[in-house]
C-alpha cells in the first residue's frame, strides 16, 4: 500500500509527470498552527540547483486542500498538493528497453502494462517533495526533538568535489552515505521485536528512492568487536553512557541517548553513458541511451528528506506514549 504509520498516517500519492502530486496526513492532533511559509526551508533544500543535481525546477508551492482552518489543524486529514509543471514527457514516448536500475520491468509486471513510466511515475524521487511536507507537519508534533541529517561521504570520499566533478564529466552518476542524528530524545520511545524503533524507521527510510541500506550506532563494524568494547557503560542516573555504539536504542526502546543512524544512497540509475541491455520490443541485446533530466548525485538532496520521514515516525511513536 502506499500508506504509513499508526496514529500519525501519511499516504503518498500522484506521478512524476502527472498533474500533481501530494501527501495526506491523518492523525494529526488539532490546534496545531501551520502556515504555508512554513514548508519554504525544507523543501528549498530538497529542490536542485546545486552542481550535481537535476535541471528540472518547480515551483513546488504547496497548496494546502484540507485539515487547516483559519491557520490551524483541525484534527481531519490533512491534504497538502504540489503542481507538476516543469515536465518534459516526449523524453519517454517511445522506450523499448525497461531502463536498468529503475522499477519499470518490475512496475510493468505489477500493473499490468497500465503504470505510467514517465519520469519514473509513481516509483520517482519527485513524491518525497510530499514526504517533506509531512516532516514540516510531524516536527511540529516534536518541537523538543531535534532531527539532524548531513552527507558524509559521496563515492567513498568525505572530500568529494573532485570525484563528484569527474563522474559527471564521464556521463555517470555516483552514490553517497548520509548520516542522521536525533537528539532531545524521551527515554522509551518503541515497542521491542516488531515495532521497534529500528525496526519503524527502517521501514521509513526504505520507502525513499535510492535507499539500499542503513545502520544504527556502530552497525556493521560492531561484527568485528568484543562485548567488552561494544557495551555503552552508564555513566550517570539519566542513563547517559560513555559511548552510543548502540545509537540511542536498547531492546527496541530509545535510551535518552541521541539516535544515531547512517543511509547508504545508491548512484542514479539515469545515465547518459550508452549500455547494452535488453530490449524487450526487439527480443535482443541492443544499446540503450537515456535521455531526460536527472541528478548525477541523487543523495546530495535527499539529507532533508531523511529528516522528514524521521520526524514521520518520531511523531507516530510520540503519539502512541
Amino acid at each position: 500500500m502506499n500508506s504509513l504509520g499508526r496514529i500519525f498516517r501519511i499516504t503518498i500519492f500522484g506521478e512524476s509527470h502527472g498533474k500533481q502530486i501530494g501527501i495526506t496526513i491523518d492523525g494529526c492532533p488539532p490546534g496545531i498552527g501551520v502556515a504555508e511559509d512554513d514548508f519554504i526551508a525544507d523543501l528549498n533544500r530538497r529542490k536542485p540547483g546545486q552542481f550535481g543535481t537535476t535541471a528540472r525546477t518547480e515551483e513546488d508551492i504547496p497548496n494546502i486542500v484540507s485539515g487547516i482552518y483559519n491557520g490551524f489543524t483541525t484534527g481531519t486529514p490533512i491534504t497538502i498538493l504540489f503542481e507538476n509543471k516543469n515536465t518534459n514527457s516526449k523524453d519517454y514516448s517511445n522506450i523499448e528497453h525497461y531502463r536498468p536500475g529503475h522499477a519499470d520491468f518490475t512496475a510493468s509486471c505489477k500493473y499490468l502494462n497500465y503504470n505510467d513510466i514517465r519520469g519514473g511515475g509513481h516509483f520517482s524521487g519527485r513524491l518525497t517533495t510530499g514526504l517533506v511536507a509531512a516532516g514540516v507537519i510531524a516536527k511540529k508534533i516534536i518541537p523538543k526533538i531535534n532531527i539532524i541529517s548531513k552527507i558524509i561521504e559521496i563515492g567513498g570520499q568525505k572530500q568529494w568535489e573532485e570525484i563528484l566533478a569527474t563522474t559527471i564529466k564521464s556521463s555517470d552518476s555516483i552514490g553517497g552515505l548520509i548520516e542522521c542524528t536525533i537528539q532531545n530524545v524521551p527515554i522509551a520511545m518503541g515497542e521491542p521485536f516488531f515495532d521497534s524503533v529500528e525496526s519503524v524507521l527502517a521501514h521509513a527510510i526504505f520507502s525513499i528512492p535510492a535507499v539500499k541500506g542503513i545502520e544504527f550506532g556502530s552497525g556493521f563494524e560492531s561484527a568485528k568487536m568484543k562485548g567488552s568494547e561494544h557495551n555503552d557503560i552508564y555513566i550517570d542516573k539519566t542513563g547517559k553512557t560513555l559511548t552510543n555504539n548502540a545509537g540511542g536504542i536498547n531492546g527496541g526502546l530509545t535510551n535518552g541517548n541521541d539516535i544515531i543512524f547512517r543511509v547508504a544512497i545508491k548512484p542514479t540509475p539515469s545515465i547518459f553513458k550508452t549500455q547494452q541491455t535488453y530490449n524487450f520490443k526487439l527480443d535482443k541485446i541492443t544499446n540503450l541511451e537515456i535521455h531526460g533530466r536527472h541528478d548525477s548525485c541523487i543523495a546530495l538532496r535527499i539529507p532533508v528528506v531523511i529528516e522528514a520521514v524521521t520526524a514521520v515516525v518520531m511523531a507516530d511513536f510520540f503519539l502512541q506514549r
